[in-house]
């Protein structure tokens, strides 16, 4: 009954970033309760949900609304980019830091009107009719850019959202008015480290910053993206680290670390061993979920692979 709950109001939050930043912010108000919530079997996993709860919610960003941002100078390229759902409300600084980057190198970024929640944390649930909803939306969207100015790609800064909107064309592939656009979409999904690979972006001298590269499962086994976000940092100048046995999970995986928190915590306390024992000055990853989940178990500073980037070329 509990775990049916928590899926329940899990499937009716997260999605939706209006409600998320109103759940985080009432969040405070409970987390004084978090330990009495995990003693009761009917509430022990809003409980844990309280532990991940950041103490307080970014302010909400212009880069969060749909709209269209201008490269500087010639364009080379345009692009749609996934705002999200949970990432813009926790972490709103990679979708500015993608932006800036992008737009620095010349490239248009739409963020497309009507755009939803790729679908990923619903049909990870088996919640299968509404993540099905969410995909058709926003194939629908993004085939309106497709068709009004083209695309070169659909950017997501989001592993866990990409490999699910990579999936898009299976996804659909039984539906005869959705298949066909489905499949177009997913061919344009790219992580963010795919699109910058093909940019030339300059060699930049050492930094002189130590950076362990935490790759998500979503990057590594779902998408298998293993070595681009690696050269992608040491071409910025950073010195990258590899901890002992990376292919293992963080714990996260979407909603597993709120429904199952003890295997979660184990996975979360190994990764954080592995990690530190690198002694980076910096944690990079490129998932949000990953984010949250190691940056409540260590002080070293957690940042987004594209945040790193956006720094080193200014």
């Amino acid at each position: 009954v509990a775990d049916r709950l928590a899926r329940g109001v899990l499937a009716w939050v997260l999605p939706y970033p209006g409600r998320f930043r109103l759940a985080l912010k009432a969040a405070g108000l409970g987390r004084p309760f978090a330990g009495l919530l995990k003693k009761l079997p009917l509430t022990r996993p809003f409980g844990h949900m309280l532990d991940l709860a950041p103490q307080s919610v970014p302010a909400k960003s212009r880069f969060a609304e749909a709209g269209r941002f201008a490269p500087k100078g010639e364009r080379r390229g345009r692009v749609a980019m996934l705002s999200g759902c949970a990432q813009p409300v926790l972490k709103p600084e990679i979708n500015e830091a993608t932006i800036r980057l992008l737009n620095g190198l010349g490239v248009e970024v739409i963020i497309a009107e009507g755009e939803s929640c790729c679908g990923s944390l619903t049909h990870h649930m088996g919640r299968e009719e509404q993540a099905l909803a969410s995909v058709r939306n926003n194939v629908d969207v993004w085939t309106r850019e497709i068709e009004n100015g083209g695309l070169d790609a659909i950017i997501i800064t989001a592993s866990g959202c990409g490999t699910t909107i990579k999936d898009y064309g299976h996804m659909l592939a039984r539906d005869p008015a959705y298949a066909a656009k489905a499949a177009r979409v997913a061919s344009l999904a790219k992580d963010i480290t795919e699109y910058l690979s093909i940019l030339d972006l300059p060699q930049l001298p050492a930094n002189g910053r130590t950076v362990a590269h935490h790759s998500a499962c979503s990057m590594q086994h779902g998408q298998k993206i293993t070595t681009l976000p690696k050269l992608l940092l040491q071409k910025a100048g950073y010195k990258v680290k590899e901890p002992a046995e990376g292919h293992l999970c963080c714990g996260s995986a979407g909603t597993y670390n709120m429904l199952q928190p003890e295997i979660s915590g184990e996975l979360k306390a190994r990764k954080i061993k592995n990690i530190e024992a690198t002694k980076p000055d910096l944690i990079a990853t490129g998932n949000i979920g990953c984010m949250t989940q190691i940056g409540t178990g260590t002080r070293i500073p957690i940042r987004h692979t594209v945040e790193l980037l956006a720094e080193a070329y200014g």
